[in-house]
């Protein structure tokens, strides 16, 4: 079986079904098309009676560098000049993103994610709502819009992590590699970069030994406990703060300089700070 979206590309060989992020030439950035692409092909997997597991993954250098900032930035601007920033309206459009996501926590079959290269802002929506991850151990796993114009919608690092970890990484926007991210418990397992498809390939494997009916018991049964502490009101929340984080004062002058002088600019703008400190610790 093997299905081409826009942005994505669903494969399947005997068990396993594999999602790849397909858009390598801007390091997988989320636009428009993907969360809905992603959706349809984790439905399409899902309905696959051969299918048992899935595997995300992302094309080229990186699993995914978050939100396509070039369009995001002119999107909202666009959006910003014809009309007043309206909250709801922001909410049900951000809510629809998170939903798409979502689909890899509401699929039936369990999910594993292979991280290699950038996995930060939008693109740790897209891990986190995987069951297990898996990494590089060069891999970069972040979320820098926590310093300005962004809040994670998913809102899932406090239950995957702990109220510890996910301040620490939060409150300052730092990313951390796939070593310190399986050591704090952000992914399953770090593992050389060139022995990453192949542990991802082989956990699959073994878990594709269970009956498709078990693995959706366990699923179900692990991740209802999350939902029971208020998973979906925190995703709420999140996405609320998103859009707020995105029109408070800081946040407009963030995405005037992207439009003024170029995202490359105003990310190393928003991220030299972090990363100076960073070396002075060294």
């Amino acid at each position: 079986m093997s299905h081409e979206f826009e942005t994505v590309r669903l494969d399947r060989e005997g068990p396993i079904a594999t999602i790849t992020l397909n858009r390598p030439e801007r390091l997988n950035a989320i636009n428009h098309a993907m969360p809905r692409e992603l959706e349809q092909a984790v439905a399409a997997a899902n309905l696959d009676p051969e299918a048992r597991i899935l595997v995300l993954r992302g094309a080229g250098r990186a699993f995914c560098a978050g939100y396509d900032l070039d369009w995001g930035t002119r999107a909202e601007h666009d959006s910003e000049a014809a009309r007043s920033w309206d909250p709801v309206l922001d909410f049900v459009g951000m809510s629809e993103n998170v939903r798409c996501f979502m689909s890899l926590w509401h699929s039936r079959k369990p999910v594993l994610c292979q991280v290699h290269g950038w996995c930060v802002g939008g693109g740790t929506d897209l891990a986190l709502c995987s069951d297990l991850i898996l990494a590089a151990r060069d891999a970069q796993i972040g979320y820098p819009p926590a310093r300005v114009w962004g809040v994670p919608t998913s809102a899932l690092w406090a239950y995957r992590l702990g109220m510890e970890n996910a301040k620490r990484l939060l409150l300052t926007g730092d990313p951390v590699d796939g070593e310190t991210a399986e050591r704090i418990g952000l992914v399953y397992r770090s593992v050389a970069p060139e022995e990453l498809e192949r542990e991802v390939r082989a956990l699959a494997e073994r878990m594709a030994l269970l009956p498709t009916n078990q693995l959706v018991m366990m699923k179900l049964l692990v991740n209802q406990m999350y939902e029971n502490m208020g998973l979906r009101t925190t995703q709420i929340l999140g996405t609320v703060f998103d859009g707020i984080a995105r029109h408070t004062p800081e946040g407009v002058a963030w995405r005037e300089l992207a439009l003024e002088k170029g995202v490359k600019a105003a990310l190393a703008e928003r991220d030299g700070p972090f990363a100076d400190y960073t070396a002075r610790r060294r």
